[in-house]
């Protein structure tokens, strides 16, 4: 029974994988939108969405889908901040509102006793 305890991964750890998952693929989206004239950053935008790929199947692995794959929204957000620093993409209060929207619901869909 020792030896099955020690081989659980920690509690939180597929949330974990998701996120990081989310934050990757919308990093992947955002080289590959800087790249549409520059093949070098093509191929970053590859590697994580294929990075953020691998994390979210392990992430299935370890956590019930209807409580990690709610977490892949997270990219929405990231995409939202990256629009904003890197490409000049206005925020506006509507667009706020709906990230904390979706953070609520996030949490909601992901929260566990």
């Amino acid at each position: 029974m020792e030896q099955l305890k020690a081989m659980e991964a920690p509690r939180h750890l597929g949330k974990g994988l998701m996120i990081l998952s989310a934050i990757l693929t919308a990093t992947g989206q955002l080289f590959w939108k800087w790249g549409h004239s520059n093949l070098w950053y093509m191929a970053i935008g590859f590697i994580c969405y294929g990075l953020g790929a691998l994390l979210m199947i392990k992430s299935f692995s370890l956590e019930k889908l209807s409580v990690a794959y709610p977490l892949m929204s997270i990219s929405y957000i990231v995409a939202l901040f990256y629009g904003e620093f890197f490409l000049d993409e206005p925020l506006s209060i509507k667009k706020l509102a709906a990230v904390a929207l979706l953070g609520i619901g996030v949490t909601l869909t992901s929260y566990e006793k």
